[in-house]
């Protein structure tokens, strides 16, 4: 007995389609189109149900919606294995036979996260193919893996950002199935996994949801119209997204949600969706005895998202923290275009260091406006912020997708990763940076429908036409030679040059996990001091001095040193009062 239920408010009519001979096998598309049409009934609330004995699993389905014969797939379909257009595919979540039974858990605090794009992270592009990499990635120190959005989309290969089907992992990846091996295979190793998810707008092709009731608002996001979350009928929008969160952790055993882009929620309701979102999410996790993380995206700077609930904020677990990333490339690369311009000052990355944000109340001339609020040093830990040098945002939305190791010598790399991965918060990088990979990651699409491609080759190419560059130097998103060029390539972790700074990322980690001193998330008891292109940070008995300057530098040390614990260069020299540094390099002490 299978139950189809939809919510259709705006509707006088809807009709269940299944194959005419629907009895639990898998049968395709073309049983659908030719199946047979059953009313449904309008039960409370606006919701129409039908119980259907022969529909098992594996069977095909499709709505009506009034006197309208397009068959429409389930807006919380599990299964869309002929694509976002097609049927949706009756799935049983408990077929599936876990081997996780012993696992606990992962928490946030303490850990490091590890960004991948499944279609690129392998040459076939798969969850099954993920999982033969995963033991590098417990080699490495890993502890969260955080996939790029797997949830369905329109064409082969996207970033995920254009997800329409909230409650189906994309077939091309390996389907639902594909995602629980995953997960599985993850926790067996003692990986956690991090799913990175969208709820602030639909993808631009199949997304058939609308079609069904008020999931839009009239106002506007930055990628079309926002999802109504304060609107009428809101609240069953709102429910759509709370059980879609709660499914991923609960039958996929996901371990936490990356929530894409919150600042793009219009939500002007007394308990916001993000509030709503941690105390649901805190149930679940008292239920299955084991960590549940929420992760937010914001650029707003206001920890209320990361403040516990009963000190009155959100109660979320932490916030991607983009000020991070823009003091150190800042500092690394020279770069101070766009939202850039703030930032490049030592004085800035000692003010992120100590206080998480630089724009915490002051003036943002990108925004020319003032920006942010300060964290309360005290009683916020530093855990709470994902730092990182780069991302998937970071790197693929240059112009070419170039990574900073495309502009950055060796010795500045291996800084910014002892700056990044002995700071007081939970440090991310992303797929290839360990190894300093030579690929690209750029932005790419596979849009079927012509005019949708030709609108966003041409939308990217004015972006950056605007900053000088010429239309043929912007790769065009549609053709497959720029995702075949974000490919990871898994040789070069054993190539003279990669393999070193491999090892040192190696070396890095374990002495993060080593010593609790470079862990220790209490942002009150960073101390900072920087001259000329140097900077000391004390963390506790551990000090991390730092040379950005191309010449060798003699920093003086507020305190004796005991010894080395690790350097990025050889030639580092501990002298009484100080430390001889090379040019461009770091090291950690212990005094």
């Amino acid at each position: 007995m299978t139950e189809f239920r939809v919510w259709a408010p705006s509707t006088d009519r809807v009709r269940l389609r299944v194959p005419a001979d629907a009895g639990g096998a898998e049968v395709g598309g073309a049983g659908v189109a030719a199946g047979r049409d059953r009313p449904m009934s309008r039960a409370d609330g606006d919701w129409w149900t039908l119980d259907v004995p022969e529909a098992g699993p594996g069977t095909d389905y499709a709505f009506l919606l009034a006197d309208d014969d397009r068959p429409l797939p389930d807006p919380r379909s599990a299964w869309q294995p002929h694509g976002v257009h097609g049927p949706s595919r009756v799935y049983d979540h408990g077929a599936y036979r876990w081997s996780d039974g012993d696992w606990t858990g992962r928490q946030l605090a303490g850990s490091i996260l590890y960004e991948l794009h499944v279609g690129t992270f392998t040459p076939t592009g798969t969850f099954d193919a993920a999982i033969e990499h995963l033991d590098h990635l417990v080699d490495l120190g890993v502890d969260l893996v955080e996939l790029l959005p797997v949830n369905a989309f329109n064409g082969e290969h996207n970033w995920g950002y254009d997800g329409v089907c909230w409650f189906a992992p994309h077939e091309a990846y390996g389907g639902p199935d594909g995602l629980k091996r995953f997960v599985d295979a993850a926790h067996q190793r003692g990986l956690g996994v991090v799913l990175d998810v969208v709820y602030n707008h639909f993808g631009p092709s199949g997304a058939y949801a609308p079609m069904f009731g008020p999931y839009l608002a009239e106002s506007e996001s930055p990628w079309g119209r926002a999802v109504n979350l304060d609107g009428p009928r809101s609240d069953e929008v709102r429910r759509y997204i709370l059980d879609s969160v709660l499914m991923w952790l609960r039958d996929y055993h996901v371990d936490g949600l990356r929530l894409d882009a919150v600042h793009a929620f219009v939500d002007t309701g007394a308990t916001p969706l993000l509030e709503e979102l941690s105390v649901e999410v805190e149930a679940l996790a008292t239920h299955l005895g084991r960590p549940l993380s929420l992760i937010a995206e914001s650029d707003l700077n206001d920890p209320r998202l990361i403040t516990s609930r009963e000190a009155g904020g959100y109660g979320l677990h932490a916030q991607w923290n983009d000020d991070a990333h823009h003091a150190l490339h800042t500092l690394l690369t020279g770069e101070r275009q766009g939202y850039y311009a703030d930032f490049g000052s030592l004085q800035c990355l000692a003010d992120v260091l100590t206080g998480a944000f630089f724009h915490a109340g002051g003036w943002s001339s990108f925004r020319g406006r003032r920006h942010g609020r300060p964290v309360d040093r005290a009683r916020i830990p530093g855990h709470r912020f994902v730092a990182y040098l780069q991302n998937h945002d970071q790197i693929g939305n240059r112009a070419v997708g170039d990574r900073i190791s495309a502009s950055l010598s060796p010795a500045l790399l291996r800084v910014g990763a002892t700056l990044l991965l002995t700071s007081p918060f939970t440090p991310m990088l992303f797929m290839g940076e360990e190894w300093a990979a030579g690929t690209p990651w750029q932005y790419f699409t596979s849009h079927p429908e012509p005019e949708l491609a030709a609108a966003v080759a041409n939308g990217r190419r004015r972006e950056f036409g605007a900053h000088g560059w010429g239309p043929s130097d912007v790769p065009d998103p549609q053709d497959r030679s720029t995702y075949e060029r974000s490919r990871l390539d898994w040789s070069e972790p054993e190539r003279p040059g990669h393999r070193d700074m491999l090892d040192f990322h190696r070396r890095l980690i374990a002495l993060r996990k080593a010593w609790p001193d470079l862990s220790d998330p209490r942002l009150d008891r960073v101390e900072v001091r920087h001259g000329d292109q140097f900077l000391v940070i004390g963390r506790g008995r551990c000090l991390v001095a730092a040379n950005l300057a191309d010449r060798p530098q003699r920093v003086t040390l507020p305190e004796a040193v005991r010894s080395v614990l690790l350097a990025t260069e050889d030639g580092v020299s501990v002298t009484r009062g100080g430390v001889e540094l090379p040019a461009e390099s770091a090291v950690i002490v212990s005094t």
